[in-house]
């Protein structure tokens, strides 16, 4: 666990992948006013992260996978090694990638959007992280 709320780096190449976009959308949320806790790269198969974070006084969570995007919900349980449990998800839509300026936005505002899958965490994952290289490192 960081103590900034920002992501610690993971053993696994494959999800340290992820650190950089996911350190800057916390970074973009932090700007934006939203009280961070705690953020995690874990587990595999998809790929995700969590940002732990404080919103009229209750704990809530956003969840990154490489399959959905960015989810929203009341934060039930989770852990480094273990899936995110989530209340009341909402999603935010938009893209997989959404840039962390409009992560922190829709956060803030509570836009939300129905429901989609953008691709399986199994299908061209050398293009995959090929973009989060290219984009975010």
């Amino acid at each position: 666990m960081s103590d900034n709320g920002m992501p610690p780096g993971h053993e696994d190449p494959s999800l340290d992948l992820l650190r950089p976009y996911i350190t800057r959308s916390a970074m973009a949320l932090r700007e934006a006013g939203v009280a961070l806790e705690q953020s995690w790269l874990d587990p595999c198969g998809p790929r995700d992260a969590t940002i732990r974070f404080v919103k009229d006084g209750q704990g809530h969570a956003l969840v990154w996978d490489e399959e959905t995007g960015w989810r929203l919900g009341g934060f039930v349980s989770g852990r480094p090694g273990e899936r995110t449990r989530l209340r009341d998800v909402r999603y935010l839509g938009g893209e997989l990638l959404l840039e962390p300026g409009e992560v922190a936005r829709r956060v803030v505002s509570g836009e939300t959007a129905p429901y989609e899958k953008f691709r399986g965490h199994d299908e061209d994952t050398e293009t995959f992280d090929a973009t989060m290289r290219a984009t975010f490192s």
